[in-house]
């Protein structure tokens, strides 16, 4: 019984995939219809023995990417870069960024803003803020100023 379950072990073990091999090409059959083959246009690497380095790639649907770098601030790598591509609408959408000591730092009209500050408060949170001045100055709410106690009650109280 011992040598037939050791053959059926060695049977599997022989059996399973030895190694790895790349992934079977994508066929043209199996590729969606939605997505065709962009071709690339310009593909220029150069990188420098200091770690300098630049890209700049281009597609024939219009997409062009540009970046390069050196070394930066503690080793880390300061960069700066364009992206620029026609939105599905039409509308040119160009990125510019910069990459260092101070973080990923990117700028385009098609970036979201933030409204500057001090916006205007809207009346709603005006009238809530005075509210809580009015509970706080009756002592209703925590964080009006209190006298102290001259000596810890020994009795309960109505709260405050």
């Amino acid at each position: 019984m011992k040598c037939v379950i050791l053959c059926a072990l060695a049977a599997v073990a022989l059996a399973a995939p030895q190694g790895y091999e790349a992934p079977a090409p994508v066929s043209s059959h199996a590729r969606s219809v939605d997505a065709p083959v962009i071709a690339i246009v310009r593909d220029e690497r150069v990188s420098g023995d200091d770690g300098s380095y630049n890209v700049d790639v281009e597609t024939a649907n219009g997409i062009v990417y540009s970046e390069s770098g050196s070394p930066g601030v503690a080793g880390a790598v300061a960069s700066s870069g364009r992206l620029s591509y026609t939105a599905p609408d039409g509308t040119p959408v160009v990125l510019t960024f910069v990459a260092d000591e101070n973080g990923f730092q990117p700028q385009g009209d098609h970036l979201p803003v933030a409204p500057e500050f001090p916006h205007p408060i809207p009346q709603f949170v005006l009238d809530q803020i005075a509210f809580a001045e009015e509970q706080r100055a009756k002592g209703i709410i925590e964080g009006a100023p209190r006298e102290a106690p001259s000596a810890p009650s020994r009795t309960y109280g109505q709260p405050l």
